[in-house]
């Protein structure tokens, strides 16, 4: 059993919320999703954050919360938003001892496993949600590389994501 922090991340879609929960219940352990921990503490969705006060703003509230995350002895599962792993010295504060573990997907099957959620997703507001998911991939890819782990789930179920996890992260 992986002895740190198990961090998902990738791009919108991609079951960093879902795959986190069932992981997390397999483990025994914690799960975090930042983006909750966010709406929680403050009262306000995502995109009333984004609207309110930008980006920066949410960027700031995420550093709070990895901070909070880091200084957590119980190792945990847990799932920051898509942007996450962008923001300069967030892995820093997790990393080591945290494995971060990409879950890869298209674009277009992550937008398809969104459904209806794409309109809650202020990074993919406006008329062509694919193209937008697309460009944000392309932004982020090179971030999403220096993961300790990549498992592709376009074809997973979440269990099937569970288990590959689990097999990487012992090592």
């Amino acid at each position: 059993m992986p002895a740190a922090h198990l961090i998902l991340v990738g791009i919108p879609g991609a079951g960093k919320s879902t795959v986190g929960r069932a992981l997390a219940q397999r483990l025994q352990r914690p799960f975090v999703d930042l983006d909750e921990w966010i709406v929680e503490h403050t009262g306000r969705s995502v995109g009333e954050i984004f609207a309110l006060h930008g980006e920066a703003h949410f960027r700031a509230l995420e550093r709070a919360a990895t901070e909070r995350l880091a200084s957590e002895m119980v190792p945990l599962v847990a799932a920051p938003g898509g942007g996450w792993i962008t923001v300069p010295g967030l892995v820093d504060l997790v990393r080591p001892p945290a494995q971060l573990i990409w879950l890869r997907v298209a674009p277009a099957r992550a937008l398809e496993r969104l459904g209806g959620g794409v309109l809650a997703r202020p990074m993919l507001a406006g008329p062509d949600p694919l193209t937008a998911l697309t460009a944000i991939l392309a932004v982020r890819e090179a971030a999403y590389m220096q993961s300790d782990h990549t498992v592709s789930v376009d074809l997973m179920t979440p269990t099937d994501a569970v288990e590959a996890i689990l097999a990487l992260a012992r090592h």
